[in-house]
């Protein structure tokens, strides 16, 4: 299936920034991979900035919708974990990539405040997701030792961002495996 010229800008930097880091690529670098003058990205993103925001929004969408296929194919929540734990490994691309949203965090000095309010609306969407599903596990008994669903939603965003700035440094799936070992074995 052939893709138009914005969706092909989209997923050429999309896979650069979470390769590369929002500051490692250009317009150049966009132009060359996509196979198109660097002067015609700005008819579809005037700035590097919009280019980021549309990231962040496609992405946000993207997210929101497989969290709603977990859902739909995970009746408990230790499923539903153990499922979202996959899709972050998935992300990894084998230790050379990270998820977007963390990637762009790391260069937020770079970033516009439209931009890092689109990751902190992302960050709040997930939070509220994992918090759902811990909700459910205290519920289902599908994930041990739950008291508050809202904290534990917190520290498993942060151990999964986490866990992906750890295998990315070394490059390493079996880093990110390592990592998120203590929360996939109370998934039941």
């Amino acid at each position: 299936m052939e893709i138009d010229t914005k969706t092909a800008l989209l997923n050429s930097a999309e896979f650069a920034v979470r390769s590369k880091g929002f500051d490692g690529f250009s317009y150049a670098d966009l132009a060359n991979d996509v196979g198109i003058r660097k002067a015609s990205i700005h008819y579809h993103f005037p700035t590097k900035a919009a280019l980021s925001a549309a990231l962040m929004t496609r992405y946000h969408t993207e997210s929101t919708g497989r969290c709603d296929e977990i859902e739909e194919t995970c009746d408990t929540a230790g499923g539903r974990m153990r499922a979202l734990i996959a899709l972050y490994r998935a992300a990894l691309n084998d230790g050379k990539t990270l998820c977007l949203c963390v990637s762009l965090i790391i260069s937020r000095e770079s970033l516009s405040n439209e931009v890092t309010d689109k990751i902190r609306e992302f960050r709040r969407m997930m939070t509220r997701w994992i918090e759902n599903v811990f909700a459910l596990g205290k519920t289902d008994h599908s994930i041990t030792g739950v008291e508050d669903p809202k904290a534990e939603a917190r520290a498993a965003l942060a151990l999964l961002e986490g866990a992906h700035l750890t295998a990315r440094a070394e490059n390493s799936a079996q880093t990110f495996d390592d990592a998120v070992e203590v929360l996939a074995a109370r998934c039941l």
